[in-house]
């Protein structure tokens, strides 16, 4: 992914853009650490402070490779472990030795480990921040002065954590509303591309085979008209109910459409998943829904090929079901293979040598 993407960009797959706006994030946050700490490096040569000078030079290094990781290879350098454990040798150490001039750089360093670090992670660095800071007020200054920077860098801390917490929630409550289905909590089409192409690349990569399973209500539309868009939303409710109940964690139930749904079976066969839509239509047909209302389904299963894209795999499980309803509907049909690129040749020889 490139880190530098715009967010429109990125707005196809929730997840993608939330990982995108993270990234964007940890790279200012490094550039401008870098800018405002880069000068201080010749501040403090200049003032024959020679290891915090070597510390600052540390610290701008360890900036200009996260934003080197980021920029060329889309990953988070030693995942930002080296900016905590920087930011509180130097810190403590400028404290020490210039007083107050090298407090004032503890409370933006502890307020942006909460976004460059893991929640967990952020609060285990900043109590550790903290006691140290604390332990160097407490030699360095006044009691009264110790009792003040203490509680206001553990309030700004505090304060810190509270506020990339909530923000925590609102990103993935966010992503949760953009990838799933609000009536059944299905998955929605915003992650059917790169799910398949996952499958797929199991497929090429390691020869794990995958299948789906397209599934679809026969006659929905008699129910939004004989009983109402409510019964209808209720039974779209239990049916996907009905399915996860047959299905396994590593599994995923996407609605594609509107009676229309999907379920990705990793490391399954074609036979296997043939066995599973056959009890998913019994699972539909066998008890009413909203205790009078009868129901049946029709189903196609496709497993994924050599070679193929993730578009062409649906497409077969598509004209497949399309089968499945052609034929008279509350039954399975299995997708056809696509014949390999050199058994069409040897064909077309064959036909030629026959004529």
């Amino acid at each position: 992914m490139n880190v530098f993407a715009l967010p429109n960009s990125l707005a196809t797959n929730p997840t993608l853009a939330v990982l995108g706006f993270k990234r964007q994030l940890v790279y200012h946050l490094h550039f401008w650490a870098f800018v405002a700490v880069a000068p201080l490096v010749l501040v403090q040569w200049r003032q024959d402070h020679y290891l915090l000078s070597s510390i600052l030079i540390l610290f701008c290094l360890n900036a200009l490779l996260v934003i080197a990781f980021l920029r060329f290879r889309s990953t988070y350098f030693l995942k930002g472990r080296l900016f905590p454990l920087l930011a509180v040798v130097s810190a403590a150490y400028s404290t020490s030795i210039n007083g107050h001039a090298g407090l004032y750089w503890a409370y933006p360093a502890a307020t942006a480990l909460f976004f460059l670090l893991p929640l967990r992670e952020a609060i285990a660095s900043n109590i550790v921040f903290v006691a140290v800071m604390s332990m160097v007020s407490f030699i360095k200054f006044a009691e009264a002065d110790f009792w003040r920077i203490t509680f206001s860098l553990g309030l700004t801390c505090l304060f810190a954590m509270i506020f990339a917490w909530l923000v925590g929630r609102l990103q993935g409550e966010l992503t949760r509303l953009a990838t799933t289905d609000p009536l059944t909590g299905c998955l929605n089409r915003s992650q059917l591309a790169d799910i398949l192409n996952s499958q797929i690349q199991m497929r090429e990569r390691y020869e794990r085979v995958s299948s789906l399973i397209l599934l679809d209500l026969d006659f929905f539309k008699t129910i939004n008209d004989q009983w109402g868009h409510l019964a209808g939303d209720r039974v779209l409710k239990e049916m996907s109910l009905r399915m996860r109940k047959r299905l396994r964690e590593s599994d995923q139930l996407f609605r594609i459409g509107g009676e229309e749904f999907m379920i990705v079976l990793p490391e399954t066969r074609q036979k296997d998943a043939d066995n599973l839509a056959h009890q998913l239509l019994t699972s539909i047909s066998s008890r009413p829904f909203l205790e009078d209302i009868k129901m049946t389904a029709s189903a196609s299963v496709a497993e994924v090929c050599q070679g193929e894209t993730w578009s062409v795999w649906l497409n077969r499980a598509d004209q497949a079901l399309y089968e499945a309803k052609s034929r008279g509907r509350n039954q399975v049909v299995n997708a056809a293979r696509p014949v390999p690129i050199n058994q069409q040749g040897s064909d077309q020889l064959t036909d030629q040598e026959t004529n």
